[in-house]
């Protein structure tokens, strides 16, 4: 009977190792997650490292529940050097996980954040429970250092997971105060901005900003003093895995001692000396090892972030002598820690329900949630004015040496200043700027050297903005000479509607079907063909975004969704739905014969849809399926364009190409003079988790496009309203109206003709990009 059993506990254990290579690999992904933080925070400069790759998520959950299964496992022998080692390894490298998470708290709604928390508190709680069971199942036979050893680094996973509860339940509350500040400093700006006529420049961006910056709810928690304590116990965590050494080397001269004079020195000795495990050698040691790296790794964040909390306050400390201010500073409990959870107790006493006030149950039933939420708003105050008392003695322990580095960083700046050219800020541009720095109640005023990393950074992104210029685009603008365009690719008077209500247009729609038209045309050089493409992609990128961001009602985003789907067929596959234009433009003698095959092509689309068509809303052309949209833009392009061979003097191939290629120009200078208010326009839209992204791009943005602004603004532009400008069909009405251009006139009309257009010089927004002063 021995021997089956010992068969099937073999046949059992042979998989052991494959799931410690499992093991590892879940470690090693992780390691390389905190790694990726790491290396993101030293490229941006943030010393705060926000999480961007390692976060508090149900993917990250997952991989440590993984890597933490020696930990959880029962059946492992803590008398194995090996298992013993993991298992300490595995709660250290959970320590050193839970102490990057916690930026990362900031980016979440309160649903993600109560879903994630829970899921770790489960983790953490299993991982604890099955550990102290091993811990007291074999405590006679473990000395009393190895389990000092085991017990230090559970006391410190609970410690991490009480400071991240405590984190998680202020941000909703840091969220609703920031976004306060930040919508009062928004009016301020917009009054500024109006003051200057509606002139945007990097200046006034830069205060965008540095407000988002500032508010980032990521920047916000690891700023956070409860953040600083976690760091401060996660760097503890990684100690201990030092510490282990020399308590495993005390371990075996214990064993060795302790066996050898009761003359069994083979007994224990052995296995606590050798490393032998059912998930193998191999697959241990190498768990070990990956684990051990990413306690190294995942330690540089959060002892940065720990040094950056002392910088903070080692200017802005309360001095020892004044006793009340001290006591203020070290005991004070701002509104926002426990601000969610007195809602909380609060909207539980004020209850809407229903009850009859002899009901001593609901009543005992209310008392005792109160009750509980009295008992963890007491614990979140203790673990406030601990964190705090923390870093108050880490700021006095530290201010020393922080004045020397000071001294010899003014010294070292000054020479530096003194041997360049670099440009001095006055006081006046730092405090400018300085009033648009967002911070909660009780937080230090920023260092100007964070201040002054935020503007660098800024610069840094124009100047990638810069090195992404759509060179082709640029190309295609300087054929631009009005916007008569604009009007020329549809005539409405001319041609006859297929249906009784046309769709509205977007600026991307006829973009893409004139393309499409321009590039089936016989007798066209390919380069030339490629040359439109590449230069409309790049355009049709920035048309997209301005017909997403100032479509404020989104009533086009089935026209947007059309040219969107129409022209990944005609730029990978040069089709056009199931027209292959290459096709078309090598059996077709001329343009005449492509533009009449286009148009009929698509003039059949619309009637076979219109013929099967039986849902009423199908009445309204905005519902109306991508593929019929963009056939009737195709059916109306095309018929306009016919409509110049009516004439005596008919374009050659060539000319309508190049005629085509200027009508494309003009619609894509219409459309990207709304640049400016589209890259203000992202400065403070969407959310506060997405706000500082959004500016980030309106800044790259903002180089990208300064070539493109630049030449636009060698012309005079339509006198629309901001709002009206976003639309193509308010510019053809007005354009239409006070011009009365005939949509023939794209056959008499020379590229070089200039059409007048109503301007307003004073109106028009423009874009400054000059190189605004950083700080020292």
């Amino acid at each position: 009977m021995g021997t089956f059993e010992e068969e099937v506990q073999r046949k059992l254990d042979e998989p052991m190792p494959w799931i410690g290579l499992y093991i590892a690999a879940a470690s090693a992904v992780c390691t390389l997650a905190m790694t990726a933080d790491v290396i993101n925070g030293f490229r941006q400069k943030k010393l705060w490292f926000p999480s961007k790759y390692f976060t508090l998520s149900a993917t990250s959950l997952t991989l440590l529940a993984v890597a933490m299964k020696l930990p959880t496992d029962l059946n492992t022998n803590m008398l194995y050097q090996a298992d013993w080692y993991t298992k300490l390894s595995g709660l250290i490298f959970m320590s050193t996980a839970m102490g990057n998470f916690a930026p990362s708290l900031g980016s979440m709604n309160d649903k993600e954040i109560l879903s994630n928390i829970i899921a770790l508190g489960i983790l953490v709680i299993t991982i604890v429970v099955n550990v102290w069971i091993q811990l007291i199942q074999l405590h006679h036979l473990l000395p009393p250092v190895i389990i000092l050893g085991v017990a230090v680094p559970i006391i410190l996973v609970l410690l991490l997971l009480a400071t991240l509860a405590s984190l998680a339940i202020t941000v909703p509350s840091t969220k609703r105060s920031m976004e306060s500040k930040y919508q009062d400093m928004h009016k301020l700006v917009l009054r500024e901005e109006e003051a200057l006529k509606r002139t945007i420049d990097k200046q006034m961006m830069m205060k965008y900003w540095v407000m988002a910056e500032s508010s980032s709810p990521q920047f916000v928690m690891a700023r956070s003093i409860v953040c600083t304590t976690s760091s401060l116990i996660c760097v503890l965590a990684s100690i201990t895995i030092v510490m282990s050494y020399i308590t495993m080397t005390y371990a075996n001269w214990f064993f060795h001692i302790r066996y050898a004079s009761l003359g069994q020195p083979g007994s224990v000795y052995e296995k606590i000396s050798q490393p032998r495990s059912v998930y193998g050698s191999f697959p241990v040691y190498l768990i070990l090892v990956i684990q051990c790296i990413g306690v190294v790794v995942g330690t540089i964040a959060p002892t940065l972030r720990l040094f950056v909390a002392i910088w903070f306050r080692c200017s802005t400390t309360i001095p020892k002598n004044n006793k009340s201010s001290l006591k203020d500073e070290l005991f004070k409990i701002e509104t926002y820690w426990i601000q969610k959870l007195v809602d909380w107790r609060d909207s539980f006493k004020n209850s809407s329900l229903q009850i009859r006030q002899d009901d001593k149950y609901m009543k005992y039933f209310h008392n005792v949630k109160c009750l509980v939420l009295n008992f963890f708003i007491g614990v979140q105050i203790l673990i406030v004015v601990v964190s705090k008392q923390l870093l108050y003695v880490s700021v006095l322990l530290t201010t020393p040496f922080a004045n020397i580095m000071n001294k010899i960083n003014i010294q070292f700046s000054s020479k530096v200043a003194t041997s360049s050219d670099n440009h001095v800020v006055s006081d006046d541009t730092e405090l400018s700027l300085s009033r648009y720095v967002l911070l909660l109640e009780g937080e230090p005023k920023l260092p100007k050297r964070i201040l002054n990393n935020i503007c660098r950074h800024a610069d840094n992104m124009i100047f990638i903005g810069k090195r992404m210029q759509p060179q082709n685009l640029i190309n295609l603008l300087h054929k631009f000479v009005n916007f008569s365009g604009v009007i020329q690719f549809d005539s409405t008077n001319q041609v006859p509607s297929l249906h009784f209500q046309e769709p509205p247009n977007c600026w991307m729609l006829p973009l893409m079907t004139l393309t499409s038209i321009a590039i089936s045309l016989p007798n066209v050089a390919e380069h030339k063909r490629k040359q439109l493409v590449s230069s409309v992609n790049e355009g049709l990128f920035l048309a997209k975004l301005i017909d997403k961001i100032l479509d404020a009602n989104a009533k086009l985003v089935n026209i947007r969704k059309s040219a969107d789907i129409s022209w990944v067929g005609v730029a990978l596959y040069r089709k056009w739905q199931d027209v292959d234009l290459r096709t078309t433009s090598r059996k077709c003698k001329n343009s005449k014969d492509v533009l009449k095959e286009l148009s009929n092509k698509a003039e059949m689309t619309v009637i076979e849809f219109k013929r099967e068509m039986k849902d009423f809303l199908m009445e309204n052309p905005l519902n109306w399926p991508v593929k019929i949209i963009a056939a009737n833009s195709m059916y109306r392009v095309s018929r306009t364009i016919l409509l110049a061979y009516k004439g005596e003097n008919e374009p050659t191939d060539e000319e309508l190409f190049e005629r085509l290629s200027v009508m494309i120009a003009d619609i894509l200078a219409a459309c990207l003079t709304n640049l400016p208010r589209v890259i203000a326009t992202m400065c403070h839209r969407n959310a506060i988790e997405k706000r500082e992204r959004n500016v980030r791009e309106a800044f790259i943005l903002l180089g990208k496009t300064e070539q493109v602004i630049q030449l636009l603004h060698r012309h005079e532009w339509p006198s629309l309203d901001a709002d009206k400008a976003s639309y193509i069909d308010e510019w053809r009405s007005l354009i239409h109206q006070d011009n009365e251009i005939p949509a023939t006139s794209i056959s008499t009309s020379s590229p070089g003709k200039a059409v007048k257009t109503p301007v307003s010089n004073a109106d028009h927004i423009t874009v400054t990009v000059a190189q605004s002063p950083s700080l020292s």
